[in-house]
C-alpha cells in the first residue's frame, strides 16, 4: 500500500487511526476492482477531493498561533470537501409545532427513567420520527453507485456526537426501524457516552444509510448539514422554543405559545428533487406535531 493510498483510508480507531481491520477492508475492495492501478484511479476520483484552484495566500500577523490539525480533524476537512465536489446539496426546512411531544416528554421523562434506566432526550423521538418517514419515502434511504441508485434495505441511523475535543463521530443505530423509543433511548444514550470515551467498536462507525445532527443541543435554531457520503441525506434538528403562534379553533383564530422547531433536510440533488426531498422532512414534522399525548412508556 502506497503512502498516497494509505492517505485516503479513513480510519476507525481512537482519534481516526487506521487500524488492521481498516486496512484488511480496503484491500478486499480494492482486489474486487481488477487491479492495484485501477483501485488507486478510483480511490482517488471517488475519496480524494479535488485540489482548489487559485487559492489565496493566508497572510501571517504578529501573534498569530499556528495549531496543526490531528488526523481526525483532516480525514473530517477531507470528508466535507468531497461530499460538497460529490453531491451537489439542496436543504429544505420546515418548522414543525411539537407542544404535544414537548409537553408529554416533560411530564413522562421522570417515570421512564425510574422504568428503563437511561434519560428520555429529543434524540430518540427525532430517530423514530425519522425512521417512518423513511418508510414513506424509500428513495431517501439509498446509495449513488454510478448511475445506479442503490435503495438500501435496513434502516441504520447515524447520530452526530460531538467530541470534548470539538471534533465530531457519527455512530449508526443498526436497524433503527426495529426497536421502541425504550430500545432507541438506550442505544443513543449508550452510543454518545461511550464514543466520548472513546470507547466505540469499529462496526458501530459502519453501514449508516441517514444521519440525524442534533444542532438544537447547542442552541442553534437551524442548521444546512453537510451529507456524510456515501448516503444521500442528512437531518439537523434545531433548538425547540416558546413562539406566538396563530391557533385555529372552532371559535376562530387565536394567538397562543406553542413548542416550535425547525427541521433542516439537505439531500443530494443528482437522484432526490424538491418534491421529494420537501415531502420527506414535511412527513417528519407531521409524525413529530402528530404525536400522541396519551402515548403510554
Amino acid at each position: 500500500i502506497s503512502m498516497e493510498e494509505l492517505e485516503t483510508i479513513s480510519g476507525t480507531g481512537k482519534e481516526g487511526r487506521v487500524t488492521k481491520r481498516d486496512i484488511l477492508a480496503y484491500l478486499n475492495n480494492r482486489g474486487s476492482q481488477g487491479s492495484t492501478t485501477a483501485s488507486k484511479v478510483n480511490t482517488s476520483q471517488s475519496n480524494s477531493p479535488a485540489k482548489p484552484m487559485n487559492k489565496p495566500a493566508v497572510s501571517m500577523m504578529d501573534g498569530d498561533e499556528v495549531v496543526e490539525m490531528g488526523r481526525m480533524r483532516k480525514l473530517i476537512a477531507d470528508h466535507m470537501v468531497m461530499s460538497m465536489q460529490t453531491s451537489p446539496h439542496v436543504t429544505s426546512f420546515v418548522e414543525a409545532d411539537v407542544t404535544n411531544l414537548f409537553q408529554w416528554r416533560n411530564r413522562v421523562k421522570n417515570k421512564f427513567q425510574e422504568t428503563y434506566g437511561v434519560k428520555l432526550t429529543f434524540t430518540p423521538l427525532f430517530v423514530m420520527a425519522v425512521v417512518k418517514a423513511l418508510r414513506d419515502h424509500p428513495t431517501v434511504n439509498s446509495s449513488v453507485e454510478g448511475d445506479n441508485i442503490i435503495l438500501k434495505k435496513d434502516i441504520n441511523i447515524g447520530i452526530a456526537v460531538a467530541l470534548p475535543n470539538d471534533n465530531l463521530i457519527v455512530p449508526i443505530i443498526k436497524n433503527a426501524d426495529h426497536l421502541n423509543l425504550a430500545g432507541l433511548s438506550a442505544k443513543v444514550n449508550d452510543l454518545a457516552q461511550r464514543a466520548r470515551a472513546n470507547k466505540l467498536k469499529p462496526d458501530e462507525l459502519e453501514g449508516g444509510t441517514y444521519t440525524v445532527s442534533n444542532v438544537g443541543t447547542f442552541g442553534n435554531v437551524m442548521g444546512t448539514p453537510v451529507i456524510l457520503q456515501p448516503q444521500v441525506a442528512i437531518l439537523a434538528t434545531g433548538t425547540i422554543r416558546k413562539l406566538p403562534s396563530v391557533i385555529e379553533t372552532p371559535e376562530g383564530d387565536m394567538i397562543g405559545i406553542r413548542q416550535k422547531m425547525y427541521l433542516s433536510h439537505s439531500y443530494d440533488h443528482r437522484i432526490i428533487d424538491g418534491s421529494v426531498g420537501g415531502r420527506f422532512v414535511r412527513s417528519v414534522a407531521d409524525y413529530l406535531e402528530n404525536w400522541d399525548p396519551n402515548t403510554e412508556i
